[in-house]
């Protein structure tokens, strides 16, 4: 996270429902030869307690939950380079503005048993934002080829510890110098999902002084 005290006044819940929204991160744990990380899809359980996820049986990550892990999910949202013309102040310097989270906390593995009550959820979480779609349903798949399929997967719990935020969004400039940013990026487009960067960006500075 920014050590920049101006870019992480987020409250908690704010941070839990972008990464619920988000769904996706980047997990990763302590290996015996060094980080292991990988890139998964998560359930933000309703108690904001915990998350569900799995990973395939022969990803390293899997292989070390012989017991619970201490790991790191970070979720990333919009980013985007800053040119410091924008601003329209003297001095200034390149940055990038972004958003992102970071939860800490304890990876386990769950018993084989929990693996379908699990995709069911996962799959209504994410199959719910595609309506009016019909959603897609387990029982759609064969039975065979869904035991063969769950065979190679392994159910987890991440036991949140922490959670902390990163919202750069030029905190630190006038509102001004932020909405010029806002503009300047917006046309520019070097990062991912400019459009939503710039409206957070625009958002922030109409309460910040000119």
């Amino acid at each position: 996270m920014h050590p920049n005290p101006a870019y992480r006044q987020i409250p908690t819940d704010t941070i839990l429902a972008f990464a619920r929204d988000r769904g996706f991160g980047t997990l990763t744990v302590n290996g015996p030869d060094g980080p292991l990380a990988s890139h998964i899809p998560f359930v933000v359980r309703p108690d904001h307690t915990s998350l569900e996820l799995h990973l395939v049986r022969s990803n390293p990550i899997a292989r070390a939950l012989a017991t619970p892990q201490a790991a790191l999910l970070a979720v990333t949202g919009p980013d985007g380079y800053i040119s410091p013309d924008w601003y329209g102040m003297e001095d200034q310097v390149p940055t990038w503005n972004y958003v992102a989270a970071h939860l800490r906390g304890t990876l386990t593995a769950l018993s084989p048993d929990e693996m379908r009550g699990q995709l069911d959820r996962l799959s209504a979480e994410f199959e719910s934002r595609l309506l009016p779609k019909a959603p897609w349903r387990v029982e759609k798949m064969p039975a065979e080829a869904l035991d063969r399929l769950m065979r190679m997967i392994l159910p987890c719990r991440f036991d949140i510890a922490t959670v902390d935020g990163t919202w750069k969004l030029g905190q630190n400039k006038p509102g001004a110098a932020r909405l010029g940013a806002a503009d300047g990026m917006a046309a520019a487009g070097i990062g991912s999902e400019i459009a939503a960067l710039a409206d957070l960006m625009r958002r922030s500075a109409e309460d910040t002084p000119a």
